[in-house]
This record gives C-alpha cells, structure tokens and sequence, in this order.
C-alpha cells in the first residue's frame, strides 16, 4: 500500500505548481459523484482555494439520483463550490441535429455525453481562466475504458497514475463519503451500466494485472483485447511529418 499521506502531500504540491505557472485564477473539473473525481476534488480543493465542481447530470436516472446526491456529498464536506447543469436538451438537440446527416448508432449516442461534459467544462475554465483537471485512473487507461476528446481531455491529471485499487485506498485514507466509496463504478452513460459489467472483467483482476503481471486466462484474453483496440486513444493523433 502507498503511503498516502506523502501522496496527498505530493500531488497537492504538483497541483499548486501548475496553478502557479499558468497564472490561472483556479480549477474546475468534472463532479460526477464517482469515485475518480472525488480524488481529484479532493486533492484540487486542498491545492487551490478556487477549485469549482460542475455536476452534468444528462437523461439517466442515475445522473439526477444517487450521483447528484453523492457529489452534493462530497463537495459539501469538502467545502468544494459545486454548480450544476443538466445537460439533457443539449444531447437531444445535439442527437436531432446529427440524424439529419447520419444515422447514429449506440457507440455514438453514448459518446456525446462525455463530450458534451468536457465542452462545458472547458467553457468554464476559458471563462473564469481555469485549469481543467482530468479524472481518469490507470486501470480505466490501460483498458481505454474513457472517450477521447470527451473525459480523456484535461489541463493535467493528479491520479493518472493509481489503479482502481489505489483510488479507493486514498479515498478510505481521505474519509470520503462512504456511499462514494461503496457504489459499483459506473460511467452513468445508460441505465443500469457499470464499469465491470460492460468489460466482462473486475477492476480488481486489471490491477492484480498491471501491479504484478498475473492473470488467469480468461482476464488476460480481455484485458489484452481491450488494450489493443484501444492503443489509439492512449497514442494521440497520427501527424504526416514529412
């Protein structure tokens, strides 16, 4: 186990650096009522006094239950501004706006939501001369479990680095709200989703993975798989160089 109080010391400390330098008068990052942004709002709110949360709850009942409600939690035991947009009509009037020169199937559909998130965010940010602090995990990156240009896009990323595994130890660490630190993970894109159902593998297996090499047979083949369809999201975008 990580000692966590030289991490919250650490990463607090590159947070407040990256403040500094770009001149920025604070940070705003995405407050889904996960586990990911929890950490990160966490540990931005302990570098930068100015550190603001948006709730962008979009159609799932989900979005507008349990996660406002854990969000809410979490931003008012931390003395975290919190703001919230419903982001519902934009994703229609997007879906409706796109039908007229496609035909939209389920992987399109669900990747507005986090697009439309990070657009926001990032109005925000220009807005109020912010950092955009991202949210994704190792275990998620590894698995190319995020969208590109939507929750994999971010000024800087203060847990890239930790599995799954190590995001709930800090939180325990931290006495974040129990009902966080409790819930199945879940990207909210639909109803009843979850992280671990829709990879056919535990967060629990991709961490034993990436901390040690071991795998059962079964586990390796998905984690591989997922890996590999997935190196173009970890790799950036090809540039001719001439």
């Amino acid at each position: 186990m990580r000692d966590y109080a030289v991490e919250l010391e650490n990463r607090v400390a590159f947070i407040r650096n990256l403040v500094e330098k770009a001149g920025a008068k604070g940070i705003v990052f995405g407050n889904s009522g996960g586990k990911d942004s929890a950490l990160v709002g966490i540990l931005c709110k302990a570098a930068c006094e100015n550190t603001v949360g948006i709730m962008m709850p979009c159609e799932s009942k989900r979005n507008f239950g349990m996660d406002m409600d854990d969000g809410g939690e979490l931003a008012a035991q931390f003395g975290i501004e919190n703001r919230t947009i419903d982001l519902t009509e934009q994703k229609q009037a997007a879906v409706r706006a796109l039908g007229t020169i496609t035909e939209l199937n389920q992987q399109a559909l669900t990747n507005i939501n986090p697009r439309l998130r990070m657009l926001t965010v990032y109005a925000v940010a220009a807005a109020e001369n912010r950092l955009v602090a991202g949210t994704g995990n190792r275990s998620e990156a590894y698995m190319g479990y995020f969208t590109k240009w939507g929750d994999g896009a971010y000024d800087f990323n203060p847990i890239a680095d930790l599995t799954v595994t190590e995001i709930y130890e800090f939180l325990r660490y931290l006495k974040a709200p129990q009902a966080i630190i409790d819930k199945a993970p879940s990207a909210g894109l639909f109803e009843g989703q979850t992280d671990e159902q829709e990879m056919g593998v535990t967060y629990a297996a991709i961490d034993k993975f990436l901390l040690t090499g071991e795998a059962n047979e079964r586990d390796k083949a998905i984690i591989d798989r997922f890996h590999a369809r997935s190196e173009h999201k970890r790799a950036g975008a090809a540039v001719y160089q001439g």
